[in-house]
């Protein structure tokens, strides 16, 4: 596979995610188009330096403390998802526009 393919892989994914965040208002949806985001950049870099740097560790380490940070930011999103609709029974952006500070 050559580093175009997979840019253009990866700029799909980050397309995608783009549009699935800004057209949304469900709280999981918003959150998967995220997820699909820090993706496709995780894939960018990983083909960079798969190309470039003949698989460089430090590129592989990078990837894996990415997941692992994607995976708390989850965790983080669904327990705050939970929190909310429970107190307000929201599972929309705009029925809780009252939190606003």
């Amino acid at each position: 596979m050559t580093l175009t393919a997979v840019l253009l892989l990866a700029a799909a994914l980050i397309g995608i995610g783009i549009y699935g965040t800004l057209s949304q208002q469900s709280f999981v949806m918003l959150m998967m188009g995220l997820e699909l985001m820090l993706n496709g950049v995780m894939l960018a870099a990983v083909g960079f330096w798969a190309m470039s740097g003949a698989g460089a560790p430090e590129g592989q380490l990078l990837t894996i403390v990415v997941m692992a940070v994607m995976a708390i930011e989850m965790a983080m999103g669904f327990a705050l998802v939970v929190a909310v609709y429970r107190g307000k029974q929201a599972d929309v952006t705009e029925s809780i526009a009252d939190l606003k500070g």
